[in-house]
């Protein structure tokens, strides 16, 4: 399987008024096209660190990453990713949440809004276009989020623990959901989770 996302030699240190904290050392990971990789480590361990990397949301101290085989250090459209919190502009529309990194890059809105559409009925969220994140359940607002992070069709997708602030009714029905949506997709998708129950599963 041809790797879509690798990581070689990962090294992140952070530096504060305290000294330093070696956060990653000499990290590697090889994702292939169309693969769900789960990442399972406790709180502290350094999933957020090493997701933001592949990334290009943070560059490393040390080692490399590549995306397609071209080397990554910045943020790209190729990349989708989904935070922990949902980071969603309360004063937009579930759809404008969904159409805003097209928005960015000055897609037409009528071909934003139509892609959004799509999406929106994929994720589950057909007839809340107009609905405002704060009439939102945790779950369906995750659902947005997911949608924000295809909407730029990418290659990979990042999910930094997702559905950590769901219930766990609620956190086993939105990996189902995940995994409905990535079968849909067949997007190459990395999650990280402190959940040794969730990764298994996914």
């Amino acid at each position: 399987m041809k790797p879509a996302l690798v990581a070689e030699g990962l090294r992140h240190v952070y530096h504060s008024t305290q000294g330093e904290l070696l956060a990653l050392d000499r990290v590697g990971l090889r994702v292939g096209q169309g693969e769900f990789v789960a990442v399972v480590g406790p709180s502290g361990c350094g999933k957020s660190t090493l997701l933001r990397i592949l990334g290009g949301l943070l560059v490393p101290s040390g080692g490399q990453v590549q995306l397609d085989g071209n080397p990554l250090s910045s943020p790209r459209r190729q990349v989708g990713y989904v935070f922990q919190a949902l980071n969603l502009m309360p004063w937009r529309t579930v759809l404008r949440n969904v159409t805003l990194p097209l928005e960015v890059a000055r897609a037409p809105r009528l071909q934003a809004d139509e892609w959004a559409r799509d999406l929106l009925v994929l994720v589950g969220l057909e007839g809340f276009e107009e609905t405002y994140p704060r009439e939102l359940s945790g779950g369906m607002g995750q659902r947005v989020a997911i949608a924000r992070a295809l909407i730029g069709d990418p290659q990979v997708l990042l999910l930094d623990e997702p559905f950590g602030s769901l219930d766990a009714l609620s956190r086993e029905q939105m990996n189902l959901e995940l995994l409905r949506i990535w079968q849909a997709r067949r997007v190459t998708a990395v999650m990280v989770t402190h959940d040794l129950r969730e990764a298994i599963f996914v």
